[in-house]
């Protein structure tokens, strides 16, 4: 896999204070430290800091914000919780990047059942153009038999087959994605995502339950029909909640485990 290069970064992460998208805000009633957050969203959203791309200094936004500088820290401090900002210490704040890691620890939830955790190997099985059907559309909050691009790969931990992915996109949100553009892309599918259509997965919504193996998934994962899996249904949303891809994944959880951290010790 090929990386975005520093020098790309820094040329993204340059804003000079004339283009600068912050304006005073006012409270409306609202705590202040939650308005100046959504006024950073809206940058982060609209492009105008795009992904690798850096804030202000402190002392420079909050004068553009016309809020204190706890104010500001405030805002900041729940999206770097969010994971949509990060702080790089000594260099400033930044809009996070999928990667690797990211996708690791805030999409990606199975692990061998001795706790090992890593990235997958992920292996394009088909990718075709389709008319959405009705379950995806209402994930997508499209209408059924609109254009829509299906995607199926096989995930490999350990060496071994454990997840069998079909993922569902609106046609209209990945204009001009073609299959070798998919397959070479050169990080993970979010990153693809966010860098080629400005489209930041910020989190999800699951669904489990079990179900049995069909032929389909029994021959990808090399277990027989009829075996137990566990079937994740997924609709992955970007800002303002908005749906941008529907997965449904089974699990061959013979061997490996959904991990959730639902709560942090205080």
């Amino acid at each position: 896999m090929t990386w975005m290069n520093g020098s790309k970064l820094a040329r993204m992460g340059t804003m000079t204070a004339a283009a600068s998208p912050f304006v005073a805000i006012a409270s409306g009633g609202q705590p202040l430290y939650r308005v100046a957050k959504r006024a950073l969203l809206r940058a982060i959203e609209s492009g105008e800091v795009p992904p690798g791309g850096a804030l202000p200094s402190e002392t420079e936004l909050s004068a553009a914000l016309g809020v204190s500088i706890g104010t500001l820290r405030r805002a900041v401090d729940e999206l770097v919780a969010e994971r949509i900002l990060v702080r790089r210490q000594g260099r400033g704040t930044y809009v996070e990047m999928h990667d690797a890691e990211r996708f690791l620890f805030q999409f990606f939830h199975v692990e061998r059942s001795d706790g090992l955790r890593e990235v997958p190997r992920v292996e394009l099985l088909s990718f075709e153009r389709v008319r959405i059907d009705e379950e995806a559309a209402e994930a997508l909050s499209v209408r059924a038999g609109d254009p829509g691009i299906r995607v199926e790969n096989r995930l490999s931990l350990q060496g071994r087959a454990v997840i069998h992915d079909r993922l569902t996109l609106p046609a209209a949100l990945y204009r001009g994605l073609t299959e070798a553009r998919f397959a070479r892309r050169p990080s993970t599918i979010y990153h693809l995502y966010q860098l080629e259509y400005g489209i930041t997965v910020v989190h999800a919504r699951e669904r489990l339950r079990a179900v049995a193996a069909d032929r389909a998934a029994a021959r990808v994962l090399g277990v027989a029909p009829g075996t137990p899996l566990l079937q994740v249904r997924r609709t992955a949303l970007t800002f303002g909640d908005k749906p941008v891809e529907y997965r449904v994944s089974l699990l061959d959880s013979a061997r490996h485990e959904y991990v959730r951290l639902l709560s942090r010790p205080v």
